[in-house]
């Protein structure tokens, strides 16, 4: 269970015992008040250094850009593609999300690129609250671009506005064309879908085309890019899309 958001528990209800216990059940209705009370109480603290969070990289020209993806996808191998060739073209920085370990954080590093790592220990995404510490503690240029990469998960970090400025949703070929309408929330606010490992396509069995037209469903205005960080085929058009968002 997120020892944040407490997601897990909201699957669980005991219908067993509705009928046998009254004040069970007002206990129950009692505490699900609490819960959804608790939640909103967390979303408006989360909001509240979100907007900190976009105030401070407005007043640095920093563009950040916030990506998200189920476990797997490919975000830790979709940087290391692209960022040597935007390093030398703007500054940039990364913030890991993981549950433990500076793994991927070392992987980042090794690109030439600083990394920070942020373990969230059970939590199942990354909140405002943890940017802005690392924001504080980063060392991080007016007028580069911040990469966030998100823990891998496609409903909780849905609900977390980090205060970037792009939220970018990687689906790779192995997970299934579906995805966007079984789990919409995650896509129906991002401004890009990156459709990885697109090498794999055809192994994997994926239609791409009606991948795209399942997320157009819940986002029309989405941006899709097919892209394989292994060939490099498309990297050149979503590196072109991110610098065109970079602040003068």
């Amino acid at each position: 269970m997120c020892a944040e958001c407490g997601c897990e528990g909201e699957n669980h209800h005991h219908h067993e015992h509705h009928h046998e216990h009254g004040g069970h059940h007002h206990h129950e209705h009692h505490n699900k008040e609490s819960e959804i009370s608790m939640k909103q109480d967390l979303l408006a603290f989360n909001d509240k250094l979100a907007a900190w969070n976009r105030g401070f990289f407005a007043a640095k020209k920093i563009l950040a850009i916030n990506l998200l993806s189920g476990d797997g996808a490919g975000k830790t191998t979709l940087l290391e593609a692209i960022l040597p060739k935007i390093k030398d073209k703007a500054e940039a920085f990364v913030i890991e999300g993981d549950l433990q370990t500076e793994l991927d954080a070392n992987r980042i590093r090794k690109t030439g690129v600083d990394a920070l790592q942020i373990n969230t220990g059970t939590g199942c995404h990354l909140d405002a609250h943890g940017i802005h510490h690392a924001v504080e503690d980063a060392d991080l240029k007016d007028n580069s671009i911040l990469f966030i990469e998100n823990v891998g998960n496609l409903v909780c970090p849905a609900s977390f506005d980090l205060g970037e400025d792009l939220r970018v949703v990687l689906l790779s070929v192995a997970e299934g064309e579906e995805k966007p309408l079984k789990y919409p929330h995650i896509f129906v606010n991002a401004d890009a879908l990156v459709i990885s490992k697109t090498d794999m396509a055809e192994l994997a069995g994926f239609d791409m085309d009606k991948a795209e037209e399942y997320v157009k469903r819940v986002n029309p205005d989405i941006k899709v890019f097919r892209l394989s960080a292994k060939t490099k085929e498309g990297t050149d058009s979503f590196i072109s899309w991110i610098l065109g968002y970079k602040k003068a």
